[in-house]
């Protein structure tokens, strides 16, 4: 039963793996590209395509319904500063397969698990609007807006599922503030836990033409003890742009643990 899960969820998340082997044979990375200004570019240069595309981990867990793919993640999970509950609910996450995720449900998913969508993301930077969009493909036709006039976050933000995002360059690195978050997505593929508390400061770098260095450090008293920071590495693929995904359209993930009556094939609970 297990291997009809999995193989439910891959279908959101191997189809770009082709794509992402175009560049095992190109030659050494150059420098990064930069705008006319001196400004960092995140995208493409001018004229030419690309996508950016991986599949990053925040922690390294032995537990992960998956383990080899935390391996490289910079931290571990027992030195992340979960609260009791929070480490509890990791744990069961992954003994279920994440099969409680609501992105293979087609909702969108805000924070770090935005960059990792099936199919890669792609980066807009557009000064004349004073604003950066990061666009991603894989998710439910969605697109997240940061900020970069100065503006404060508002009062009395409604939570939503990507926050309220400004953000400023600092040297070649666009450093990001995020709050506003709701509780319905998971802001990782690591099954960690976030409250309406989240807080987050992302950095965005580019050490070179085809790696994206994100860096984030993760600040909610609601399901943590103390800040602390993570983050994973993204490869630049030539030649791709956004194409039209329509999650809904051919989600076989719901069907591969659901009967007809909305019921767990496995457990015979009704899953929310």
């Amino acid at each position: 039963m297990q291997n009809r899960l999995m193989v439910g969820f891959l279908i959101l998340s191997l189809a770009a793996v082709p794509a992402i082997g175009q560049n095992a044979a190109r030659p050494p990375a150059g420098p990064a590209p930069h705008w006319p200004d001196g400004r960092l570019n995140l995208g493409a240069p001018p004229g030419e395509k690309g996508l950016w595309q991986g599949d990053g981990r925040l922690a390294i867990n032995p537990n992960s319904y998956e383990p080899r793919t935390t391996l490289n993640a910079p931290i571990h999970i027992n030195d992340i500063p979960l609260q009791p509950w929070a480490r509890a609910l990791v744990d069961y996450r992954h003994a279920n397969v994440l099969r409680h995720e609501p992105h293979p449900r087609c909702k969108p998913s805000g924070g770090p698990r935005q960059l990792i969508t099936p199919y890669g993301i792609e980066i807009v930077d557009m000064p004349e609007l004073q604003r950066v969009y990061i666009f991603d493909i894989g998710g439910p036709h969605s697109y997240r807006i940061i900020y970069m006039d100065g503006r404060d976050h508002p009062r009395d933000l409604v939570p939503s599922y990507y926050g309220h995002s400004i953000g400023h360059w600092e040297r070649d690195a666009l450093v990001v503030d995020t709050v506003g978050f709701n509780e319905k997505f998971w802001m990782n593929r690591d099954g960690l836990p976030h409250t309406d508390q989240l807080h987050l400061i992302e950095r965005l770098s580019r050490p070179d033409y085809r790696t994206l260095k994100y860096e984030v450090t993760i600040d909610d008293p609601g399901a943590y003890t103390a800040r602390w920071t993570s983050g994973f590495n993204m490869r630049w693929t030539d030649g791709l742009e956004l194409f039209e995904y329509i999650c809904q359209d051919n989600n076989q993930f719901p069907d591969s643990i659901l009967d007809d009556q909305g019921h767990d094939v496995r457990t015979s609970a009704i899953v929310p």
